[in-house]
């Protein structure tokens, strides 16, 4: 659990250097747990330890006699006989002390005796709210004069919500308040077999805290709440007066309990005897549990009362649908309807997981089967509305299993896709059933063939996805067209077809009436990718940021989360690299999910890490494997290449590689041929320059070019002109690379996408630099270092200052440097590997391996392996100002053995 993690490494470090650690926290948070794991990894030492309990609270020096149960009798033998007797008489070994200089004798014998123990002691007290007062008086004493012992202590005090310790720590203590877990550290420690509305109760009910976690994990459902075990509600309810149960039973049955809504519900004084009413006049439990408790603590009558008056004293009409369900827990067609209505209420103020209970609510309370499954279906819709996907799945399958209504059934089907998220690769079966039950209803029809447009477009199958797309924007209603038209501009997109993009996507927003409702807000999203693809990034992020403020808490999961991707590549794209990492974060509701992780990975290239967007993009890619989800997999894949290409180093670039090898694959599978595209084939061949096999980049570069029709945005231009720059520097015509980098330069200035334009600058002023060009290297170095900074690339901004390290260490007379790949292939075959051995580690053929090495061979200046081996260990030993790679790789100057030819044509790394 990470917070427990977190909060144990602190304590940790403060143990080494604080005089002691004192955890702090409420009854179940986990103290005593946290002091045993800090004792586990303790530095060895004499513990003296005690665990007081409440009934030790009025014994006198039971703490004390606890703490030195392993000091033997010896051990008091050398204190002088005052002493001895006194203490002895406090741990029971003899008579007790009586008077003020009979207990200050015991106090200066405990700091006697730890003084005379050999080496560090550790003093533990597990539960400081219990220990007894002279055993704590004898504490104090002893931890005020603790200078020149070698003495930690290590205790854990019970402390309500909002209090301070007390504790009986020495000065300087490091006092650590243990907080409570989250929804998910709960989860993880609880019964993973608990179904979804228990564990959230749970949760809630726990409200973070572990031992009433554990507690309730048995407990069903009771009513609103979690039901409590008896001795559970025995001990938390524990001298509660008579004269407040039934206030404290309607307070507790209630959603927001005020004294004016307990004063509507009949209570006379509803005040009287409550201490925990806040300056708003809202009730307030001292936890959770606590109200959980009361409730339950109720007979099945009491609590059908308390939520009759509630019914008629709340003014919500969804509060007052929810108490009336309640007081009325049996099959009521009027009940049922209220609860309808108030579900639709409740969705449409934003609230889809109040819709969905009071939805399933008044399914329950329906008498009628029929009408039961519409309940339903309605209350599975608001499910995937709240993200709630294993309820809506249940309630679906509910109706599929149970409904003799073949339209009844096909709308389950439709909420069983629309659940399966990404995950449609497996859901053939499923379209094809529904299309079975739909046959003759076109409408139904419609329905399952915009699903079939969905699942091939994320599977990769775009023909049969646009041939469905089609086909539903015919048969489908409104909705369903909007979707299907929505559905097929993707597809079009996505197949180098912008125009019929576009025309698709009008067409959808002449059906909505142009308005901004929830049917137009995937039409909105798909627009101003169309424009962010055709580099009009501003106007791409007008619409988004617009949408994400319509649609506010008002959409569900799926929409919100949709969009907020959306909005990160938008950001990405301008230049927004803090924002971009603040709104992939707010994906929270998605987490785990393919398209969030794409986004944090995405963000995380540029605002980021390079090790950071490696993690996320692998996990998205597994992600995306895992649903067969082909769309977020050639995305998720083309970020781990660029993640990798990052670093600069070879094994990177090889990791690079193959990943975007597995784009060019896939998209050719697809059929793709959408700008981003273009993107992804110019950081191949950058890749595969890095690694020394110009042939093959030269051949990926000319299938991108092949690739080009219509009219081209600029930002594909300028990265396939910079991918060609970097291969012609890397055949060795820098002349013609800085060309070809500095149009590429002159092209994204006038475009609003500083991200491509500092990718640019470092691949310009790389191969500046290796031409020997420091000034003009140093100006677009620093251009591009300065220009990371103010946008909040940071993974560029680290790319960028290594660069211009390197070329200050260059400049301190260094010699012509050999690109890290060559360097890296000198340095193992200097240590004797084979050049099969050497292709094996570095993931390259060993036609490049034998390339790479005649070039070390020419800069050297040697002619054989063992001559190579030589001049390397002296380039080391002379190279105290070199610079080391982000992958700990030195930069090694090429040593010049005798004078090598000056006719040869010098080759430029590609990363540097």
């Amino acid at each position: 659990m990470t917070c427990r993690r977190d909060l144990l490494d602190t304590a940790r470090a403060e143990l080494a250097t604080a005089p002691g650690v004192l955890f702090h926290g409420p009854a179940g948070i986990g103290k005593s747990t946290l002091v045993a794991a800090l004792l586990t990894t303790a530095p060895a030492a004499t513990v003296l330890r005690c665990s007081p309990s409440e009934d030790d609270a009025e014994l006198p020096y039971a703490g004390l006699v606890d703490l030195f149960a392993q000091v033997p009798d010896s051990r008091l033998d050398s204190l002088a006989p005052p002493l001895r007797e006194a203490l002895r008489g406090a741990l029971l070994r003899g008579e007790a002390p009586g008077d003020g200089r009979g207990r200050l004798a015991v106090r200066v014998a405990v700091l006697e005796v730890l003084r005379g123990l050999a080496g560090p002691v550790l003093l533990v007290v597990d539960g400081v709210q219990w220990l007894d007062a002279e055993s704590a008086e004898v504490l104090a004493f002893v931890v005020r004069r603790v200078g020149g012992l070698d003495l930690r202590v290590v205790a854990a005090e019970r402390v309500a919500d909002g209090e301070r310790p007390e504790g009986v720590c020495p000065p300087g203590t490091a006092v650590l308040r243990v907080p409570p877990l989250s929804y998910d550290e709960v989860a993880r420690i609880v019964r993973a077999d608990l179904p979804p509305d228990v564990l959230r109760a749970l949760q809630e009910t726990a409200a973070g805290n572990p031992s009433y976690a554990l507690e309730l994990q048995h407990s069903p459902l009771l009513g609103p709440v979690l039901d409590v075990p008896r001795h559970l509600r025995t001990r938390l309810l524990v001298g509660m007066p008579e004269g407040v149960r039934r206030t404290l039973l309607v307070a507790s049955a209630a959603e927001r309990p005020s004294l004016t809504v307990l004063r509507a519900a009949g209570l006379d004084d509803p005040a009287c005897g409550l201490a925990a009413v806040g300056g708003d006049g809202v009730v307030r439990f001292a936890h959770p549990v606590v109200r959980a408790a009361v409730y339950a603590d109720a007979s099945a009558g009491e609590r059908r009362e308390a939520h009759a008056l509630l019914a008629g004293a709340v003014g919500d009409l969804v509060e007052r649908a929810r108490h009336l369900a309640y007081a009325r827990p049996y099959e009521d067609e009027d009940t049922a309807r209220t609860l309808e209505s108030a579900a639709e209420h409740a969705r449409g103020r934003g609230e889809p997981d109040a819709a969905f209970e009071l939805a399933r609510l008044a399914a329950r309370r329906t008498p009628g089967e029929h009408a039961r499954a519409e309940r339903l279906l309605a209350a599975a819709g608001y499910a995937c509305d709240a993200g709630r996907q294993e309820e809506a799945g249940e309630a679906a399958e509910a109706v599929l299993a149970g409904s003799g209504h073949a339209r009844q059934r096909v709308r389950a089907r439709v909420v069983l896709l629309r659940n399966a998220g990404q995950a449609l690769e497996g859901a053939h079966e499923l379209i094809a059933e529904g299309l079975r039950d739909a046959a003759g209803d076109a409408e139904a029809e419609g329905w399952l063939h915009y699903w079939a447009a969905v699942r091939g477009l994320l599977c990769g199958e775009l023909t049969e996805a646009a041939r469905h797309a089609r086909r539903a924007a015919v048969l489908g209603d409104t909705d369903t067209r909007v979707g299907a038209l929505a559905t097929l501009g993707r597809v079009l997109s996505l197949a180098g077809e912008p125009d019929a993009a576009g025309a698709a996507l009008e067409e959808a927003l002449a059906l909505t009436g142009g308005h901004s409702g929830p049917d137009g807000w995937g039409l909105i999203r798909m627009r101003a990718i169309l424009a962010l693809d055709s580099d009009r990034v501003g106007e791409a992020r007008a619409q988004v940021a617009g949408l994400l403020a319509v649609i506010g808490e008002v959409a569900g999961v799926e929409e919100t989360t949709a969009t907020l991707v959306a909005l990160t590549r938008i950001q990405v794209r301008a230049g927004d690299c803090r924002e971009a990492l603040a709104t992939a974060a707010r994906c929270e509701a998605g987490v785990g999910t393919a398209p969030v992780l794409y986004a944090r990975a995405l963000a995380a290239t540029v605002g980021g890490t390079a090790d950071e967007a490696r993690r996320l993009a692998g996990d998205a890619v597994r992600a995306s494997e895992a649903d067969g989800d082909r769309l977020f997999l050639v995305r998720a894949l083309a970020v781990l290449g660029q993640a990798e290409l990052l670093t600069g180093d070879p094994q990177g670039a090889a990791t690079a590689v193959e990943a975007l090898q597995r784009v060019r694959d896939l998209g050719e599978a697809m059929g793709a041929a959408d700008p981003p595209l273009l993107h992804w084939y110019a950081d191949l061949a950058e890749a595969l320059v890095v690694l020394g096999e110009s042939d093959e980049a030269g051949a990926v570069l000319r299938e991108a070019r092949a690739r080009m029709s219509g009219e081209v945005p600029g930002s594909a231009l300028a990265a396939l002109e910079r991918a060609e720059g970097l291969h012609a520097a890397g055949l060795g015509d820098a002349k013609e690379g800085v060309v070809r980098l500095r149009t590429a330069v002159e092209r994204l200035r006038r475009l609003p996408l500083p991200v491509d334009l500092v990718r640019t600058l470092i691949a310009l002023g790389t191969v500046e630099r290796r031409a020997r060009h420091r000034s003009a290297a140093r100006a677009v170095l620093g251009e591009a270092l300065e220009t990371a900074e103010r946008i909040g690339a940071a993974a560029l901004a680290v790319r960028a200052g290594a660069e211009l390290a390197r070329l200050d260490a260059g400049e301190r007379g260094e010699g012509p440097g050999l690109t890290p790949t060559e360097a890296r292939i000198a340095e193992l075959v200097g240590g004797g590997a084979t050049n099969r051995e050497v292709a094996a580690k570095l993931f390259i053929s060993v036609k490049t391996v034998e390339g790479a090495l005649s070039r070390v061979y020419r800069k050297v200046g040697v002619r054989s392996r063992t001559a190579l081996a030589h001049a390397m260990a002296v380039a080391v030993l002379a190279s105290g100002a070199a610079v080391d790679s982000p992958d700990d790789e030195r930069v090694v100057p090429a040593v010049t053995v005798g004078q090598p030819s000056r006719s040869y044509n010098r080759r430029f790394d590609t990363r540097r």
